[in-house]
């Protein structure tokens, strides 16, 4: 090829002249590529919260690494990343037996954190998986040991409970539990409606008992308040006058006539006081009592005698049914009576 100024250039030469550039651009960006692999497989970057356990050719250095940038030789050395911050693993539903042979459904929740990464890598497969086991296997029997009162009274401490007996497993993996908490208890249709009618009876018993000390209560105050009434007639009065007040303000029409109960105690004991002239006061039953006063002439050898039945009279020594002079149907015999109180014929 023969250029304006004369020069001849081969064509050879410029084909190989382009072929080495391009392999000289290639080699560049192969050479940039594994630059970029090499220290991106070398270097690695551990945040705060992690930490980096290494094996190198199979055996497990004696320390995690970390945090910050890290040199892991390629081909050498194997990384395994743990986190040390506290994770949370939910426990499904676990159908449960309790003490009482009540049958009930139960989850809760794990809180648990890495101490040791690389006791938590080399000491079980997969501490998370393991962790949940543990915590599903501990519900179950911690939760079949407790009656159902208990559980649902005493929560926090089947919560200790847990706790103690899912840590005393995780703890030679390096992972210790923080808090379990039970979120959820399931109980049955027909326990729900028996614990509802004992808690409405439980109610039911404490009103009653309220209502009592209240009554005891007013019952002493009353008494007291009685004692004192009856040591001062006056207050007794000025009661009465309040009541009547009270009673004229609610309805007018209402007529009240305050009876003293003075007059009523002789029938409320069953008797009437009794006085004879000459004799001591006595009472006689109310059946005794004649029901109307009667005027009786008689005559004998003492002369003629008057006999008058009242309320207030005495008693006679005469026979049955002519004491008095008087017939069984109360009204005087036909030939009136002697001076003994005895029944003359005509």
């Amino acid at each position: 090829m023969r250029r304006e100024d004369g020069l001849v250039i081969h064509e050879p030469m410029l084909a190989s002249a382009a072929g080495i550039a391009f392999g000289i651009s290639a080699g560049a960006v192969v050479f940039v590529a594994v630059a970029i692999a090499l220290v991106h497989s070398t270097f690695k970057v551990v945040t705060e919260y992690e930490r980096a356990v290494f094996f190198r050719l199979g055996r497990i250095r004696e320390e995690a690494k970390g945090p910050g940038i890290i040199v892991k030789w390629p081909l050498m050395d194997k990384l395994v990343k743990v986190t040390l911050r506290v994770e949370v693993v939910d426990i499904p539903k676990q159908a449960v037996i309790t003490a009482d042979n009540v049958t009930v459904q139960v989850d809760a929740v794990v809180y648990f954190q890495v101490l040791d990464p690389v006791q938590a890598i080399i000491g079980v497969d997969d501490f998370r998986f393991a962790s949940q086991r543990v915590a599903m296997t501990a519900l179950r029997s911690i939760v079949g040991r407790h009656q159902l009162d208990n559980i649902l009274a005493h929560r926090d401490d089947v919560n200790n409970e847990l706790k103690t007996s899912i840590g005393a497993s995780t703890h030679s993996w390096g992972v210790e539990v923080r808090q379990v908490e039970i979120r959820d208890i399931v109980l049955p249709p027909e326990l729900l409606r028996a614990m509802a009618r004992q808690a409405e009876a439980e109610r039911e018993r404490r009103a009653k008992v309220i209502a009592a000390t209240g009554e005891l209560g007013a019952s002493k105050e009353l008494a007291e308040a009685a004692a004192t009434l009856y040591e001062s007639p006056g207050a007794m009065q000025l009661r009465t006058l309040q009541t009547l007040a009270e009673v004229a303000s609610e309805n007018n029409s209402t007529l009240v006539f305050p009876l003293p109960i003075e007059i009523l105690a002789g029938f409320v004991n069953g008797t009437i006081g009794m006085s004879s002239p000459g004799a001591g006061p006595a009472t006689v039953p109310l059946s005794t009592v004649m029901p109307a006063p009667s005027v009786v002439k008689g005559s004998g050898a003492a002369g003629a005698s008057t006999v008058t039945g009242s309320p207030t009279g005495t008693t006679s020594d005469a026979p049955a049914g002519v004491a008095d002079g008087l017939t069984d149907d109360g009204q005087p015999p036909a030939g009136g009576v002697d001076a003994d109180g005895v029944s003359q014929s005509a």
